[in-house]
């Protein structure tokens, strides 16, 4: 720490005081200012425990934010448990694209596509600042899965299901052209491309997000907090849950008319809970992996949608930030459902296809710098592989009233929530519609893009007494949206404190995470609210230590907690590798 002169305090808390008077002007955007914190825990768990709610949602992914959301914007009393973080599961895991499924039209799923296709622009304006447009080109190749003139008709097709814009619609590329889009592409096989526009996200900013918003509308909401057991009434329906709070170790029990299952790929383990079981339908699990590269590795002019030479499927090369990444696989999911991991298999499979359509990058595995393993939880569907299971989402309504929303996929979230809200407030015999199609989430207060870049260029121009780059100021706003303006008042709050100010941002970002976004672990923050383990790894072993002591005094861990933060950390660090070992 430093003692800066009264001279030097009285000019950062002018240039501070500036700021915040700009910041609360009435021309910028609205910023959340409702604490969702784990210092305020033991009130939430008074709430879960003296309140008879009309819907407990078990599930903390996109599936139970966006029930959530729904359904305490309709006026319902809502409560929803997660057992580890929020996000935790698949919702940190996808591919991180809000996108229409150019390739469920190879399986002829038109009324899928139009729903996703549709509701991916619904999703970008009410969440601008994390789901942002995003140019996609689709090489078009010899003995490729799809010809020109199909790729033509597909994209064709595609914009008239997805109500594409006129300005983001396909456009159909020569050889020539293709190559000056996207120079690194294979050119012996080329015979042409397609440029569309899709949309990429950060899953678990926008579950979080979602989340918040849920909170501000009055709904209850805890982490790492495990239904271990159902309770029902002399008719046999469920009536309550056994709820486990995994960070004091005691149990409460929670009231509620009805009771949804949002639990992703852990949906079937939850029913297991139930007196039906597990009848009927039931999930098949599908394992998709993801690799990170630096940027400078594969520095693509934007992302490309190619084919697997040798395979029938397709993945993902995606720029962001200082990296790209690949993916993703579609295997056979039988193992442990917490820890799915890359093995060298999925490693190889994405290199050798990055290598085929790129072949100048020439990529290794020492080239990896990051890895993330997800679980889709796809329905059964007897003789069909799992890359010809149905995306789609479905609803298994146990006699027991356990409501079990599954399949889906991040895109179709709002709508997925709508369905089973609907539903929920038919059996409640409650009359009251959705209004989340024109809701904006936290951080998400913008008329436009151009005013979400407007906004950025202004924080950017604000924040340069805090010796903070436009870079730096960018990479906030798109993580948390108009909510970095209480981020940038932190900063220049605590700027006396810190002589090395590239902390300082560190620390500001930190606390509000805190106070804001229930972060409760080490792992809350550097994995799901900040991505930085999977898209700044190298970056993270230098500051992490910092992060976890600055934490330990805003929570109060013990020297124990702290140690026992450091090693679950170290262990992720080293668990995205384990597959180098």
């Amino acid at each position: 720490m430093i003692h800066l002169s009264r001279q030097q305090d009285e000019m950062v808390y002018d240039a501070w005081y500036m700021t915040h008077e700009m910041l609360v002007n009435k021309m910028t955007p609205k910023t959340s200012t409702h604490r969702f914190s784990t210092l305020n825990r033991a009130q939430y768990i008074e709430q879960l425990s003296n309140t008879t709610f009309d819907l407990l949602i078990i599930g903390g992914g996109i599936t139970g934010a966006g029930i959530a959301l729904d359904a305490a914007t309709r006026g319902l009393k809502v409560a929803l448990v997660e057992k580890k973080d929020f996000a935790w599961g698949t919702s940190s895991r996808s591919t991180k694209l809000i996108h229409g499924g150019l390739r469920y039209l190879k399986n002829l799923e038109f009324k899928l596509v139009h729903d996703v296709g549709t509701e991916r622009a619904v999703v970008h304006e009410n969440a601008r600042h994390t789901v942002i447009p995003e140019k996609m080109l689709l090489p078009i190749i010899e003995k490729g899965s799809l010809s020109k003139s199909m790729t033509a008709w597909a994209l064709w097709v595609y914009d008239r299901l997805a109500g594409v814009p006129a300005a983001e619609r396909k456009r159909m590329l020569s050889v020539k052209d293709t190559i000056a889009a996207e120079p690194l592409i294979r050119q012996d096989v080329l015979k042409g491309g397609g440029l569309y526009f899709e949309y990429r996200s950060d899953d678990a900013r926008l579950t979080i997000e979602v989340l918040k918003s849920a909170v501000e509308a009055g709904a209850v909401c805890l982490n790492y907090a495990m239904v271990s057991g159902l309770q029902y009434d002399a008719a046999g329906t469920i009536n309550a849950a056994v709820v486990d709070d995994l960070l004091t170790n005691t149990k409460i029990e929670v009231k509620a008319k009805k009771v949804v299952n949002a639990a992703g790929p852990w949906v079937d383990t939850l029913r297991q809970l139930d007196t039906d079981g597990v009848k009927g339908k039931r999930l098949q699990l599908s394992k998709g992996v993801h690799i990170v590269v630096s940027r400078s590795r594969l520095p693509l002019h934007q992302s490309v949608y190619f084919d697997v030479d040798g395979d029938s499927r397709m993945i993902f090369a995606i720029p962001r930030a200082d990296v790209t990444y690949l993916g993703t696989t579609d295997t056979l999911y039988d193992d442990s459902i917490d820890q799915p991991e890359a093995l060298q298999a999925d490693i190889d499979y994405i290199l050798k296809a990055a290598n085929y359509m790129f072949p100048t990058a020439d990529l290794k595995s020492e080239d990896v710098i990051s890895t993330w393993s997800g679980l889709r939880p796809l329905i059964y569907q007897e003789g069909r592989s799992v890359s010809e299971l149905s995306r789609k989402d479905e609803i298994f309504h146990a006699p027991s009233g356990l409501i079990s929303m599954a399949g889906g996929k991040l895109t179709g979230y709002r709508k997925m929530a709508e369905k089973v809200v609907n539903l929920v407030c038919k059996e409640l015999k409650i009359k009251a519609k959705s209004k989340t199609k024109k809701f904006r989430v936290s951080g998400a207060d913008f008329e436009s893009d151009k005013a979400f870049d407007q906004f950025i260029n202004l924080r950017a121009g604000q924040c340069k007494q805090l010796q903070a780059s436009g870079k730096q100021i960018t990479a906030l706003a798109y993580r948390y949206g108009a909510n970095i303006d209480l981020i940038i008042e932190k900063a220049f709050e605590l700027y006396p404190q810190y002589q090395d100010k590239t902390l300082l941002l560190h620390a500001a970002e930190l606390s509000y995470a805190v106070e804001y976004e229930s972060v409760a672990t080490l792992c809350d923050y550097l994995i799901r609210r900040s991505g930085r383990l999977y898209f700044e790894r190298p970056a993270v072993k230098e500051v992490y230590p910092f992060i976890a002591a600055e934490m330990g005094k805003l929570l109060g861990w013990s020297e124990a907690q702290l140690a026992e933060n450091l090693a679950e950390f170290e262990a992720e660090f080293d668990l995205v590798m384990s597959w180098a070992k």
